[in-house]
Parts: C-alpha cells; sequence; structure tokens
C-alpha cells in the first residue's frame, strides 16, 4: 500500500502542478510539501483535510487506510 508522500506525490503530478504551486493553494510553503512527499515530516489535522478537499479524496486514501 502507498504511503502518504507517495499519494500526495502522485496526485500532485496528476494535476500539473509544482510543490510551490500546491503549497500557494493550500497555504503552506513549497518546502512543506517536498517534506511531506518525502515522508519527511508528518502532515497534521487541518492540512490533511485541506489536501484532502482540494484533491477530492479522502483523508483515509492520502494516508494509505484505504485504497479508494
Amino acid at each position: 500500500m502507498k504511503m502518504f508522500g507517495e499519494r500526495l506525490r502522485d496526485l500532485r503530478k496528476e494535476k500539473g502542478l509544482s510543490a510551490k504551486a500546491l503549497g500557494k493553494l493550500v497555504g503552506v510553503s513549497d518546502a512543506t510539501i517536498i517534506n511531506w512527499e518525502n515522508n519527511v515530516n508528518d502532515i497534521l489535522g487541518e492540512n490533511l483535510v485541506a489536501i484532502s478537499k482540494f484533491f477530492d479524496v479522502s483523508t483515509d486514501y492520502l494516508l494509505g487506510l484505504s485504497d479508494s
């Protein structure tokens, strides 16, 4: 099962977004996006919700708890 970072990177690339562009859209820095994608930092509460809403996927999907 894919981890959060892989899923975030895949979703971002599917939308054709840079880390900087996604960061601006959800209110974090590009470094934060890159750290999440590389599983350096864990995503927390409101940021997880913002990412799931932006990509229209469940938080369970992002966290690797579900494949749908």
